[in-house]
Protein backbone atom coordinates (compact mmCIF):
# COMPACT_ATOMS: atom_id res chain seq x y z
CA UNK A 1 0.00 0.00 0.00
CA UNK A 2 1.07 3.57 -0.70
CA UNK A 3 2.38 5.36 2.39
CA UNK A 4 2.19 9.13 2.16
CA UNK A 5 4.25 9.66 5.31
CA UNK A 6 7.12 7.64 3.88
CA UNK A 7 6.83 9.32 0.46
CA UNK A 8 7.01 12.79 2.01
CA UNK A 9 9.92 11.68 4.19
CA UNK A 10 12.09 10.52 1.28
CA UNK A 11 11.14 13.30 -1.15
CA UNK A 12 13.75 15.81 0.17
CA UNK A 13 16.47 13.16 -0.16
CA UNK A 14 15.50 12.51 -3.78
CA UNK A 15 15.31 16.21 -4.54
CA UNK A 16 18.83 16.52 -3.13
CA UNK A 17 20.07 14.21 -5.90
CA UNK A 18 18.17 16.07 -8.62
CA UNK A 19 20.90 18.71 -9.32
CA UNK A 20 23.36 15.94 -10.20
CA UNK A 21 20.95 14.54 -12.77
CA UNK A 22 20.28 18.00 -14.22
CA UNK A 23 23.96 19.00 -14.29
CA UNK A 24 25.07 15.74 -15.94
CA UNK A 25 22.37 16.03 -18.60
CA UNK A 26 22.94 19.68 -19.44
CA UNK A 27 26.74 19.35 -19.50
CA UNK A 28 26.49 16.23 -21.64
CA UNK A 29 24.04 17.96 -23.98
CA UNK A 30 26.40 20.94 -24.37
CA UNK A 31 29.26 18.60 -25.31
CA UNK A 32 27.02 16.66 -27.68
CA UNK A 33 25.80 19.84 -29.39
CA UNK A 34 29.26 21.35 -29.91
CA UNK A 35 31.14 18.17 -30.76
CA UNK A 36 28.26 16.96 -32.93
CA UNK A 37 28.49 20.13 -35.01
CA UNK A 38 32.24 19.64 -35.37
CA UNK A 39 31.71 16.04 -36.51
CA UNK A 40 29.09 17.13 -39.05
CA UNK A 41 31.42 19.76 -40.53
CA UNK A 42 34.40 17.39 -40.62
CA UNK A 43 32.31 14.68 -42.24
CA UNK A 44 31.64 17.03 -45.15
CA UNK A 45 35.35 17.55 -45.76
CA UNK A 46 36.58 16.74 -49.24
CA UNK A 47 39.70 15.19 -47.70
CA UNK A 48 39.17 11.48 -47.08
CA UNK A 49 41.78 11.44 -44.31
CA UNK A 50 39.37 13.65 -42.35
CA UNK A 51 35.93 12.46 -43.45
CA UNK A 52 36.52 8.68 -43.33
CA UNK A 53 37.79 8.54 -39.71
CA UNK A 54 34.84 10.72 -38.66
CA UNK A 55 32.39 8.38 -40.40
CA UNK A 56 34.05 5.39 -38.71
CA UNK A 57 33.89 7.08 -35.29
CA UNK A 58 30.22 8.02 -35.69
CA UNK A 59 29.18 4.54 -36.80
CA UNK A 60 31.19 2.83 -34.07
CA UNK A 61 29.80 4.96 -31.25
CA UNK A 62 26.23 4.79 -32.53
CA UNK A 63 26.34 1.00 -32.82
CA UNK A 64 27.77 0.22 -29.39
CA UNK A 65 25.84 0.56 -26.10
CA UNK A 66 26.27 3.67 -23.99
CA UNK A 67 26.73 1.49 -20.91
CA UNK A 68 29.74 -0.27 -22.47
CA UNK A 69 31.24 3.09 -23.36
CA UNK A 70 30.78 4.35 -19.80
CA UNK A 71 32.45 1.23 -18.42
CA UNK A 72 35.37 1.70 -20.80
CA UNK A 73 35.86 5.34 -19.83
CA UNK A 74 35.60 4.67 -16.11
CA UNK A 75 37.31 1.31 -15.71
CA UNK A 76 39.60 0.91 -18.74
CA UNK A 77 41.10 4.38 -19.17
CA UNK A 78 42.87 4.27 -15.77
CA UNK A 79 44.86 1.37 -17.20
CA UNK A 80 46.37 3.93 -19.59
CA UNK A 81 46.96 6.53 -16.90
CA UNK A 82 43.75 8.50 -17.50
CA UNK A 83 41.56 8.56 -14.40
CA UNK A 84 38.31 10.53 -14.46
CA UNK A 85 35.90 11.26 -11.63
CA UNK A 86 32.56 9.39 -11.90
CA UNK A 87 30.62 12.56 -12.67
CA UNK A 88 33.08 13.85 -15.27
CA UNK A 89 33.30 10.40 -16.83
CA UNK A 90 29.50 10.25 -17.07
CA UNK A 91 29.29 13.67 -18.67
CA UNK A 92 31.98 12.80 -21.23
CA UNK A 93 30.28 9.48 -21.97
CA UNK A 94 26.87 11.06 -22.50
CA UNK A 95 28.35 13.88 -24.56
CA UNK A 96 30.41 11.67 -26.87
CA UNK A 97 27.64 9.13 -27.35
CA UNK A 98 24.97 11.64 -28.29
CA UNK A 99 27.35 13.84 -30.30
CA UNK A 100 27.23 11.15 -32.99
CA UNK A 101 23.44 11.39 -33.14
CA UNK A 102 23.61 15.18 -33.09
CA UNK A 103 26.06 15.11 -35.99
CA UNK A 104 23.47 13.34 -38.12
CA UNK A 105 20.84 15.89 -37.08
CA UNK A 106 23.17 18.75 -38.03
CA UNK A 107 24.01 17.03 -41.30
CA UNK A 108 20.34 16.80 -42.25
CA UNK A 109 19.87 20.50 -41.49
CA UNK A 110 22.98 21.53 -43.42
CA UNK A 111 22.06 19.44 -46.46
CA UNK A 112 18.59 21.03 -46.46
CA UNK A 113 20.13 24.45 -47.18
CA UNK A 114 19.76 25.27 -50.85
CA UNK A 115 22.89 24.77 -52.92
CA UNK A 116 22.50 28.27 -54.29
CA UNK A 117 23.29 29.68 -50.83
CA UNK A 118 26.75 28.11 -50.98
CA UNK A 119 27.34 29.35 -54.51
CA UNK A 120 26.15 32.88 -53.75
CA UNK A 121 28.35 33.08 -50.65
CA UNK A 122 31.37 31.93 -52.62
CA UNK A 123 30.61 34.44 -55.37
CA UNK A 124 30.58 37.21 -52.76
CA UNK A 125 34.09 36.16 -51.64
CA UNK A 126 32.98 35.10 -48.18
CA UNK A 127 35.55 33.13 -46.21
CA UNK A 128 34.77 29.58 -45.13
CA UNK A 129 34.09 30.80 -41.61
CA UNK A 130 31.73 33.52 -42.82
CA UNK A 131 29.85 31.08 -45.03
CA UNK A 132 29.28 28.70 -42.15
CA UNK A 133 28.54 31.23 -39.41
CA UNK A 134 26.57 33.86 -41.34
CA UNK A 135 24.81 31.91 -44.08
CA UNK A 136 24.58 28.15 -43.57
CA UNK A 137 24.18 27.55 -39.84
CA UNK A 138 21.57 30.31 -39.28
CA UNK A 139 19.41 28.51 -41.85
CA UNK A 140 20.30 24.94 -40.87
CA UNK A 141 19.84 25.05 -37.10
CA UNK A 142 16.29 26.44 -36.53
CA UNK A 143 14.52 23.54 -38.33
CA UNK A 144 16.42 20.93 -36.29
CA UNK A 145 15.76 22.46 -32.86
CA UNK A 146 12.80 20.09 -32.14
CA UNK A 147 14.95 17.04 -32.88
CA UNK A 148 17.75 18.36 -30.67
CA UNK A 149 15.16 18.91 -27.95
CA UNK A 150 14.07 15.29 -28.25
CA UNK A 151 17.65 14.17 -27.64
CA UNK A 152 17.85 16.41 -24.59
CA UNK A 153 14.81 14.64 -23.14
CA UNK A 154 16.28 11.25 -24.01
CA UNK A 155 19.51 12.20 -22.24
CA UNK A 156 17.58 13.01 -19.06
CA UNK A 157 16.13 9.50 -19.17
CA UNK A 158 19.56 7.96 -19.83
CA UNK A 159 21.19 9.39 -16.69
CA UNK A 160 20.22 6.32 -14.58
CA UNK A 161 22.96 4.48 -16.50
CA UNK A 162 25.48 6.67 -14.69
CA UNK A 163 24.71 4.74 -11.51
CA UNK A 164 26.75 1.91 -13.04
CA UNK A 165 29.88 4.04 -12.60
CA UNK A 166 28.93 5.16 -9.06
CA UNK A 167 27.45 8.56 -9.92
CA UNK A 168 24.94 9.32 -7.16
CA UNK A 169 22.12 10.70 -9.30
CA UNK A 170 18.36 10.42 -8.90
CA UNK A 171 18.00 6.73 -9.72
CA UNK A 172 20.96 5.70 -7.57
CA UNK A 173 19.40 7.53 -4.64
CA UNK A 174 16.04 5.86 -5.32
CA UNK A 175 17.57 2.37 -5.34
CA UNK A 176 19.50 3.11 -2.17
CA UNK A 177 16.38 4.33 -0.34
CA UNK A 178 14.40 1.35 -1.56
CA UNK A 179 17.03 -1.14 -0.38
CA UNK A 180 17.02 0.43 3.08
CA UNK A 181 13.28 0.31 3.62
CA UNK A 182 12.18 -2.39 1.14
CA UNK A 183 9.44 0.02 0.04
CA UNK A 184 9.95 0.38 -3.69
CA UNK A 185 6.52 1.59 -4.80
CA UNK A 186 6.89 5.07 -3.33
CA UNK A 187 10.56 5.37 -4.25
CA UNK A 188 10.27 4.50 -7.93
CA UNK A 189 6.96 6.30 -8.34
CA UNK A 190 8.56 9.52 -7.09
CA UNK A 191 11.60 8.94 -9.30
CA UNK A 192 9.35 8.48 -12.34
CA UNK A 193 7.38 11.62 -11.52
CA UNK A 194 10.57 13.67 -11.11
CA UNK A 195 11.86 12.44 -14.48
CA UNK A 196 8.48 13.34 -15.97
CA UNK A 197 8.76 16.87 -14.58
CA UNK A 198 12.30 17.25 -15.95
CA UNK A 199 11.33 15.97 -19.39
CA UNK A 200 8.20 18.11 -19.63
CA UNK A 201 10.05 21.23 -18.47
CA UNK A 202 12.74 20.56 -21.08
CA UNK A 203 10.14 20.23 -23.82
CA UNK A 204 8.64 23.60 -22.83
CA UNK A 205 12.05 25.29 -22.91
CA UNK A 206 12.84 23.81 -26.32
CA UNK A 207 9.43 24.85 -27.65
CA UNK A 208 9.93 28.43 -26.41
CA UNK A 209 13.39 28.59 -27.96
CA UNK A 210 12.03 27.24 -31.24
CA UNK A 211 9.27 29.89 -31.36
CA UNK A 212 11.78 32.68 -30.72
CA UNK A 213 14.02 31.47 -33.53
CA UNK A 214 11.07 31.22 -35.92
CA UNK A 215 10.04 34.80 -35.14
CA UNK A 216 13.53 35.99 -36.03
Amino acid sequence: MWNWDYALDILPKMLHALPITIAATLAGFAIASLFGLLLAVMRRSRYKLISYPVIGFVEFIRNTPLLVQLFFLFYALPQFGIALSPFFCGVIGLGLHYSTYMSEVYRSGIEAVDRGQWEASTALNFTKGQIWLRVILPQAIPPIIPVMGNYLIVMFKETPLLSAITVVELMTTAKSLGSQSFRYVEVFTLAGLLFLVLSYASSLVVRTFELKLNRR
